[in-house]
């Protein structure tokens, strides 16, 4: 098992810069490359596309990301886990395995499903929406869970170098490296907060690193070369946040901050499908320059059923 581990975000939307993984995978600073590719709107934009052509439904321009950096992830023994496989992870695949052929380089890419539950629909009829109240639609264009880590840790201990996922929690492709390499189990809830509030903060990409700061001004001399995220991470779940030297941005403890109350409601309850998160306690400390220690989430169990998105 190892006792560090190093991830890097490279994407925290579709369409974001196609600079952030080639920077990361060019600094030689991380042994994970996680990309976050899907919002909400995304999927139901998915989910058209699908509806229009059954081998579209995944974020398109993943694949070429690969290809252009797959020599350098192969060199490096550097994986990667990503959501972009959004309502189509096996075309996604198929389209991934076909470059790589091309480039005549071998790497292992697996799949993780079972989000999708639109064949399921009329099973969960009479669901309401959890903030309104509002009644099922009739007809829906896509309906899936949120999963969690787990399965990507299998993926990974299954001897996967590109684990493409559907809809998961933001935070899942990178908690499941850290399941996957320092062996975490499914009660380890302490430890699982930790890696999830490390997920958090990275999954947004340069949100964490001076990209939405509220003194952007510090930040806005080199906005061209903004940093992406890296959390660099230990067995026992406290972990540093930085980005790779020489590049623009600004990692303080009020930048992580501000990613930090970024969408979780209850930070007592941040709920998640491994792990029910306690973020009061967390902990900032600026131990390096552009370098951020994180300490304090605890966790409990999960509750026993899902979040589900339908379009």
């Amino acid at each position: 098992m190892r006792k560090q581990l190093r991830i890097g975000c490279g994407a925290g939307f579709w369409g974001d810069s196609a600079e952030g993984p080639k920077q990361l995978v060019e600094s030689g600073e991380i042994d994970y490359l996680v990309l976050d590719y899907l919002a909400e709107i995304t999927m139901s934009l998915l989910a058209r596309a699908r509806a229009k052509d059954p081998n579209a439904g995944y974020a398109t321009d993943f694949p070429d990301v690969v290809a252009r950096l797959a020599p350098k992830l192969k060199e490096g023994g550097i994986k990667v886990v990503t959501n972009a496989g959004g309502v189509n992870p096996l075309a996604c695949k198929t389209a991934i395995e076909e470059k790589l052929k091309a480039l005549n380089i071998d790497l292992k890419v697996s799949i993780v499903t079972g989000d999708d539950l639109l064949p399921r629909a009329a099973e969960f009829a009479e669901v309401k929406e959890m903030f309104s109240g509002t009644a099922m639609p009739g007809k829906l264009w896509s309906m899936n869970a949120y999963l969690g880590a787990f399965p990507v840790a299998q993926a990974l201990a299954g001897g996967a170098d590109i684990v493409l996922t559907g809809r998961c929690v933001d935070t899942a492709v990178a908690l499941g490296p850290m399941i996957h390499e320092f062996g975490w189990k499914a009660g380890n809830y302490d430890q699982l907060a930790m890696g999830s509030l490390a997920g958090h903060i990275i999954e947004c990409g340069a949100q964490a690193t001076g990209g939405i700061s509220t003194d952007w001004e510090l930040v806005s001399g080199d906005w061209d070369r903004m940093g992406f995220p890296i959390a660099v991470c230990e067995a026992n779940g406290e972990f540093e946040i930085t980005k790779p030297k020489n590049t623009g941005g600004r990692v303080a403890p009020e930048t992580v901050a501000e990613q930090i109350v970024y969408e979780i409601g209850d930070p007592a309850s941040y709920l998640l499908p491994d792990v029910t998160c306690d973020f009061r306690n967390v902990k900032l400390t600026q131990v390096g320059e552009n370098r951020v220690a994180v300490t304090g989430a605890k966790g409990r169990a999960p509750t026993d059923s899902y979040k589900v998105s339908a379009t």
